[in-house]
């Protein structure tokens, strides 16, 4: 076999690609898109793969639940495998499924009459309807406004669709909150659509009605559309009453809703999420939906049904709303104790502390406490502009493990601090 060249293959469709020893050369100069290759790695996933590696890790990195599935719930998802429901859904997901989320959305936020066969989708998950909206909706050029620190896939979803990320920082100074200014000064002739999501990942933050009804306002004068991710809106805290954004004058002819269940119903391997709005929108969505997807798990979304309808749950998700709470309040005043400053987050299930007394930025910091102190919290700037200085440190564990976390994070500040 020539050493030097076995094979060369060169088509219009194809660049040459040359085969040397058993092992390709290539001269592709453009093999990614361009739309991948702009997409960071993400910042989370490092500290896991470290830990992985490790004993004795105290995990405070992961967004989830430590709670398992409701019981009635659980129950709800055997008896569909039982029946033998194994078969496809509607692509748009089970009608009485969209009907009890429209039904309990009215209930809870008194969410306008979404009609179930046009205006709601059943999603895998609240990732694939974000990944979907910002497809049916961008062209290359457009921009779409997000404040940050956020969810690490809102950046990835918007340059994946071919969008610009236009990103507005938020601080600890405003609690994390959006200035409505800020939005203003960052809109541009190609701006599309606003995404915001309240109570926040990672930050725990919250906004009131009168600062989304500022928001509203600039969206309407604009003609923005708004993607308001409310995956969190049963967690809230303090007093704080969760406004679902659509319910705003003159916003739901314009606002895509996504939610879920993961974090409210402690389902997040059932992977259901879910999209309320006007009926074009959703309609677009549906149709990159049948084609990637076909329809969400269908005894995932079964249970969902009976977490929706069967009033037993309501006292399970009460308990899991107590318990985080506890949580939250014990770990805020832990760090602040310890010298983390931290203002209080009132939603979701994160602390966002800032390190910056440790003289450390956020990746050193949670790099050397992992290793020194086999404790794992994921840097903040992983979650885009506005997170430097900060870490984000998940109350969903254990309040044992909190506590054990705490300590271990004191002897290390000790050292540090």
């Amino acid at each position: 076999m020539n050493n030097h060249l076995t094979q060369s293959i060169t088509t219009p469709e194809t660049p040459s690609l040359l085969v040397q020893n058993g092992t390709h050369s290539t001269r592709w100069n453009n093999r990614l898109s361009k739309r991948v290759q702009a997409v960071p790695p993400s910042g989370i996933r490092r500290y896991f793969d470290i830990a992985a590696t490790m004993d004795d890790v105290i995990s405070l990195g992961i967004g989830e639940p430590d709670f398992v599935t409701p019981a009635p719930i659980l129950q709800g998802g055997i008896a569909s495998l039982q029946k033998g429901h194994t078969a496809y859904t509607s692509n748009a997901g089970m009608l009485e499924l969209r009907e009890a989320i429209v039904r309990k959305l009215g209930a809870l936020y008194g969410a306008p009459a979404y009609d179930p066969e046009r205006e709601v989708l059943i999603t895998v998950g609240v990732s694939e309807a974000m990944s979907l909206i910002m497809q049916a909706i961008l062209d290359p050029g457009d921009e779409v406004i997000v404040p940050q620190p956020c969810f690490v896939s809102y950046t990835a979803s918007v340059l994946l669709a071919g969008g610009t990320v236009v990103d507005i920082p938020t601080c600890a100074a405003d609690d994390f909150q959006v200035r409505p200014e800020a939005i203003e000064a960052a809109i541009t002739p190609r701006t599309k659509a606003l995404l915001i999501g309240f109570p926040n990942n990672p930050t725990g933050a919250v906004m009131d009605r009168e600062g989304l009804l500022a928001i509203a306002r600039i969206a309407e004068r604009h003609d923005l559309i708004v993607i308001s991710d409310e995956i969190y809106d049963r967690l809230v805290y303090s007093g704080h009453q969760h406004v679902m954004f659509a319910t705003l004058p003159g916003m739901a002819e314009r606002t895509v809703h996504l939610g879920g269940m993961s974090k409210d119903y402690a389902m997040t391997g059932w992977r259901i999420g879910y999209a309320l709005g006007p009926a074009d929108l959703i309609g677009a969505m549906r149709k990159i939906h049948q084609y990637l997807i076909m329809s969400a798990p269908t005894m995932g979304q079964e249970a969902a049904l009976v977490a929706l309808t069967d009033p037993r749950v309501e006292e399970y998700v009460q308990e899991m709303v107590a318990s985080y709470d506890a949580r939250r309040r014990f770990i805020v005043q832990g760090l602040n104790e310890i010298g983390l400053d931290c203002f209080e987050p009132k939603g979701a299930f994160y602390a966002f502390p800032s390190v910056k007394r440790t003289g450390m930025d956020e990746y050193e910091f949670a790099e050397r406490l992992l290793l020194e102190e086999h404790v794992a919290v994921i840097p903040g700037s992983a979650f885009g502009v506005g997170g430097e200085g900060h870490v984000r440190c998940a109350y969903a564990a254990s309040m044992e493990n909190i506590e054990k976390a705490l300590e271990r994070m004191y002897r290390f500040m000790r050292r540090h601090g």
